[in-house]
């Protein structure tokens, strides 16, 4: 078995909110962003639309329905 095949197994195994930071990790490792301001700016908006969603203030659409919306586009 591949390192990578070992890994996805192992990955696979941890609950969500691990799997979720482990997301958000390799994909800050995709993006150079050399600026501390614009890491700074992202936060601050995270931590607003999650302070929305905590309010009632945002309806969420699941996943399911924004990729079947998705693929509508391209047919």
């Amino acid at each position: 078995m591949s390192n990578f095949a070992e890994v996805e197994v192992q990955v696979r195994q941890l609950p969500p909110e691990e799997r979720a930071r482990l997301a958000e990790l390799l994909l800050e490792s995709l993006v150079e962003v050399s600026s501390p301001s614009v890491l700074a700016a992202w936060d601050a908006e995270i931590d607003a639309r999650v302070a929305a969603y905590e309010r009632g203030e945002v309806e969420l659409i699941p996943a399911e329905d924004v990729f079947a919306r998705a693929r509508k586009l391209t047919e």
